[in-house]
């Protein structure tokens, strides 16, 4: 009487079956040992962060108006220079100081989280010297009522090209920034703030 051999595909594939039931069971016991945890998606998809962000060089366009908005996920401050602007440096601070003088400006800025806004671009024209943004230091320069993150807008002065702004916000929320060309000639500088996390 002959004896047939197993074939090794059989038994192969035997063998992968056994091993894969056992691994399946370990990692299920070891699920089950481990607590649960929450892995939701970002609020509207934002994963900005509220970390400090820099970009772009000293340049000459002027400051010309500062506007805002709110969106369904976001509100926004946009700053709109004449000609090309794109240098920037935008973090969460504990204070911020008026350019020139050095006076905190933390005591008039509305809201629970304190930015600062540093353009790096000038609130004048840098061939005449005439003022472009026509603020004095310490004024409340925007519209934010009824958003749901930006409490403030506050002038910080400008001083040999620099621009800085104080800014209050609901909470230490995620933000971004970003330029934008136009219209015409003109290009803004845009910070998002997140409703929430």
């Amino acid at each position: 009487m002959s004896r047939s051999r197993p074939r090794p595909l059989v038994l192969a594939a035997g063998l992968a079956v056994v091993l894969g039931t056992m691994a399946g069971g370990a990692a299920a016991a070891g699920a089950a040992s481990r607590p649960a945890t929450a892995t939701g998606a970002p609020y509207c998809g934002i994963i900005w962060g509220s970390l400090a962000k820099a970009g772009g060089d000293l340049r000459p366009a002027p400051l010309l108006a500062t506007r805002t908005g709110r969106h369904d996920c976001f509100d926004r401050l946009v700053f709109e220079f004449e000609g090309r602007a794109d240098g920037y440096g935008v973090g969460y601070a504990d204070e911020v100081y008026t350019d020139g003088a050095g006076e905190p400006l933390s005591g008039v800025t509305a809201g629970g989280a304190l930015l600062k806004v540093q353009l790096l671009e000038p609130a004048y024209d840098p061939q005449s010297g005439g003022l472009t943004y026509l603020h004095r230091t310490g004024d409340h320069v925007a519209a934010v009522g009824g958003y749901s993150t930006l409490r403030d807008v506050v002038y910080g002065g400008t001083f040999e090209g620099y621009t800085t702004l104080a800014v209050g916000v609901r909470a230490r929320v995620p933000f971004r920034v970003f330029v934008l060309d136009g219209p015409g000639t003109h290009s803004r500088i845009v910070v998002d703030f997140a409703h929430r996390w």
